[in-house]
């Protein structure tokens, strides 16, 4: 026992050398103390226990009681947070949904293994290596661990095809499958590009320039770029993509901490679209990377925030990788915006049920709804680095131009209906059984987005599913406040299931406040 200690230690303090840690072995020490508390409960406990968990229970109470971003993970947790910031998995290459029980293709990845050998859109995936998946009510996450596996080996797939009697079968050599960052890239206006990015991973930088490439190709000279529900990612990757809109030696983010000197990250100089208007979209769940990004463009005077306040989430994780495989994300310093902002909103250590209510505590104050709710003190008044606007610290990156959340356009006949997925569902039913005929009549998307709507049939369908589980309007007023916003949301997934994700956000965005905003302040500058 005292071996596997002292070598976690030694991996800890090795990690942590210019921290001079000081480990005391004597009697009186706490990490004596802990071993103590582990060997007698482990030996003399009047019940077996599980040692590997005891072990887990105790870092993660350490943990709990620090700040609400340090945490523990198992080896499994630890390859689940990686997968889709490394940029690919290894698997079959197909988006799917669940119809009920059934594994629906909604499009094969182009150049993937799956549809290399033939699966098309619309194919349902009924067996695994002879297994049946579809009737017998296995967990999505069982199924997904059949599909997956090494690159190189194969898997039998059994496949039930719309006008195709016979089961069809396929045998797929699995491969790397690139998981993307960047949700969508288009030209929403003449000149005008529009890049999302979904999460900050090892090949978001690399998406990005290509979606410059893409978008100047077709004429842009200014840029929206959208970090709505942006959950942040690897530091490196929000760095690289700053870099690309600053000027040589500007200032990225630093970081500074106890035992952990300033560290800053500057721009090299030579990015790609250091000229041209720029406007960031921010929302409340906007966090870490993408707020290092938000800040730079803010505090260096290079675009406009628009939206609302960001989550808040400015604290540094090391990860200390132990040897079975787990991790410690362990907080060693504070990230800080070129002007000096610290990203970090407020927190009480050990308080992280109440750090998990600041969403709810910010819709109860106003914020989410009314600029006028949002106070700072004088003292967290910072200046930009160029014209000396006004920004405020605090906890997150306040925009320069505040978007209200609507909350009448989700209606709570809507968000029932959604929390059933049963909008989900019945579209994916609907462009099963008209998939041919919707990409024989829609051939070119401008021309949908412009001139397709959504049948009432499948509205009635929608609405007639969830009358069967006891989902119903509350009046005639709010069916029809629902309306336009389920049509919308209809026409949008049906784009994304004809084409992609670029296509639903085209749909979606043409009634975003915050995207006619940037478009306002692009076209008005």
């Amino acid at each position: 026992m005292r071996k596997l200690i002292l070598s976690v230690v030694l991996t800890i303090a090795s990690l942590t050398a210019n921290a001079q840690m000081r480990i005391n072995y004597g009697d009186d020490s706490p990490l004596r103390k802990l071993q103590y508390a582990e060997v007698a409960i482990n030996n003399l406990y009047v019940d077996s226990v599980d040692e590997q968990k005891l072990v887990e229970d105790a870092i993660r109470g350490m943990l709990d009681k620090l700040d609400p971003h340090s945490s523990y993970l198992t080896p499994k947790e630890v390859q689940e947070l990686n997968e889709p910031l490394n940029g690919n998995f290894e698997g079959i290459g197909v988006q799917f949904n669940m119809i009920e029980d059934t594994l629906l293709v909604i499009q094969p990845v182009i150049g993937g293994p799956s549809e290399k050998v033939g699966i098309i859109a619309g194919d349902r995936i009924v067996s695994v290596n002879d297994t049946a998946i579809a009737g017998v009510n296995m967990s999505k996450e069982e199924i997904m661990k059949r599909l997956r596996g090494p690159k190189g080996t194969k898997v039998a797939l059994g496949v039930v095809r719309s006008g195709i009697k016979d089961l069809l079968k396929f045998t797929v050599v699995r491969d790397k499958i690139p998981v993307k960052s960047i949700d969508a890239t288009y030209m929403i206006r003449p000149g005008i590009g529009y890049i999302r990015i979904g999460n900050f991973g090892a090949q978001t930088h690399a998406e990005f320039v290509e979606s410059l490439e893409q978008l100047r190709k077709q004429g842009m000279h200014d840029l929206i770029l959208d970090l709505q529900e942006n959950g942040g990612g690897y530091l490196k990757a929000a760095v690289d993509i700053a870099d690309e809109f600053l000027q040589r030696g500007d200032l990225i983010v630093y970081t500074n901490g106890r035992q952990t000197p300033r560290s800053e990250y500057k721009a090299h100089g030579n990015g790609r679209f250091s000229e041209g208007k720029v406007v960031v979209l921010v929302d409340s769940y906007t966090a870490s990377a993408a707020e290092i990004v938000t800040g730079a463009i803010q505090d260096q005077d290079r675009g406009v925030v628009v939206g609302r306040r960001t989550f808040g989430k400015g604290l540094v994780q090391r990860p200390i990788d132990m040897p079975d495989g787990s991790m410690i994300r362990l907080t060693i310093a504070h990230y800080y915006t070129p002007s000096g902002r610290c990203i970090q909103k407020p927190y009480t250590k050990g308080g992280a049920k109440d750090y998990a209510m600041d969403m709810v505590n910010r819709l109860k104050s106003g914020e989410l709804t009314n600029a006028d709710s949002v106070h700072f003190a004088d003292s967290l008044k910072f200046e930009t680095l160029r014209e000396h606007r006004t920004v405020y610290g605090g906890g997150g990156i306040m925009p320069d131009h505040y978007i209200p959340l609507d909350t009448t356009l989700y209606t709570r006949f809507h968000r029932e209906l959604a929390a059933k997925s049963i909008v989900i569902q019945q579209n994916l039913r609907y462009v099963d059984n008209h998939r041919k005929e919707l990409k024989d009549r829609w051939t070119s998307f401008d021309e949908f987005k412009r001139d397709y709507e959504v049948p009432q049939s499948l509205i009635d369908t929608v609405l007639s599913e969830g009358e069967k589980q006891n989902i119903k309007p509350r009046d005639e007023a709010e069916l029809e406040k629902t309306l336009p916003y389920l049509r919308l949301q209809l026409k949008a997934l049906i784009a994304r299931d004809i084409w992609d994700m670029s296509e639903y956000f085209s749909v979606f965005n043409e009634s975003s406040e915050m995207v006619k905003k940037a478009l306002e302040i692009l076209q008005d500058s």
